[in-house]
């Protein structure tokens, strides 16, 4: 993989995992510690997958 294209990558991770997070912020009703753990958490493997399934797609 480029480093061009690592940094992209990078960056749409990050910007999934942002959105997810805030999403899973906003539809929860407390926020404590371990709920914020495992929202980022789940945030991030489904920014992973997001950003997996676009490249599927686009052949990429």
């Amino acid at each position: 993989m480029r480093r061009g294209r690592l940094g992209a990558t990078v960056a749409e991770i990050l910007v999934w995992q942002v959105a997810l997070s805030v999403l899973w912020l906003v539809l929860i009703s407390t926020v404590d510690p371990l709920e914020l753990f495992v929202g980022l958490g789940c945030a991030l493997v489904g920014a992973v997958a997001a950003v997996a399934a676009r490249r599927a797609v686009s052949g990429r």
